[in-house]
């Protein structure tokens, strides 16, 4: 039986790290010419599905932008990861979960229970409430050889205030990472922006060691990080980086969906 890190490197050695966002917001379905809706989101996604198929091994559905239409948005989401799973794609569902005991065992079970219409391979999680309170996510996962990510030192300008703050002699990013590394068996990764400066949030560990945990990378593309510096950026532990991608693949439309995913995978 293989973990989910196993599985992860797997595909990470078939079809390269590349992992593609599926990011339906108004802006974006407007630029495309998409109903603003929960149909047109699924629509969205099934496309980003299409082109992916066979060439890219990751997807990163953005929840938000299928849970602001309600109910019919759920809907639509289990539409999509049902294609997506039919195609063969490891899901990372991005929905930042974090909460305590029983009511994150509720989160867990939506998100990798067998019969959920939500099953995804991986979700993204919040160490806020205290990483220990991850721990009966991490065992449902680890049951379906399902992931988490925790995050860590994340690509968004605000991150800064909270996860470079200090606690004891270390970061807050440093601590969650090596409570990431701790809580492991196979089934935990982080998140780690790849615009931040890994020195400065005090976890440049993973760019001197081989940590061997994933590292979901956002921040390449639009946001200005260069998919062929991965090795620069993240150094010893570049084998285990999954950079996601959104907006810099949107920008082609969906006439050129297939070119501009070949042009990144071929970048890496």
């Amino acid at each position: 039986m293989h973990s989910f890190v196993e599985r992860l490197l797997d595909i990470r050695s078939t079809l390269g790290p590349l992992c593609v966002g599926i990011d339906p917001s108004e802006e974006v379905l407007t630029d495309w010419g998409i109903p603003d809706t929960a149909e047109g989101a699924r629509d969205f996604g099934y496309a980003i599905i299409s082109a992916c198929e066979g060439r890219v091994g990751f997807i990163k559905p953005q929840v938000s932008f299928y849970e602001r239409f309600g109910s019919t948005g759920y809907f639509a989401l289990e539409e999509v990861l049902a294609a997506a799973r039919e195609a063969n794609l490891l899901i990372i569902s991005d929905a930042k979960r974090g909460d305590i005991g029983s009511t994150m065992l509720g989160y867990a079970q939506a998100w990798f229970g067998d019969d959920s219409p939500l099953r995804s391979d991986a979700l993204t999680v919040s160490p806020y409430l205290g990483p220990t309170s991850l721990a009966e996510t991490i065992e449902v996962a680890r049951d379906v050889q399902g992931g988490i990510f925790i995050l860590a030192a994340t690509s968004n300008i605000e991150a800064e205030e909270i996860q470079k703050a200090k606690t004891g002699n270390q970061s807050v990013a440093a601590r969650v990472l090596r409570a990431a590394v701790e809580l492991s068996s196979g089934d935990v990764g982080v998140v780690i922006g790849a615009t931040q400066d890994l020195d400065k949030f005090g976890v440049a560990s993973i760019r001197d060691q081989r940590l061997q945990i994933p590292i979901l990378a956002p921040g390449f593309g639009f946001q200005g990080a260069k998919l062929s510096d991965i090795g620069e950026l993240f150094g010893q532990s570049s084998d285990y980086v999954i950079p996601s991608v959104s907006r810099g693949i949107y920008q082609a439309g969906p006439s050129g969906l297939i070119r501009i995913i070949e042009d990144m995978r071929a970048e890496i």
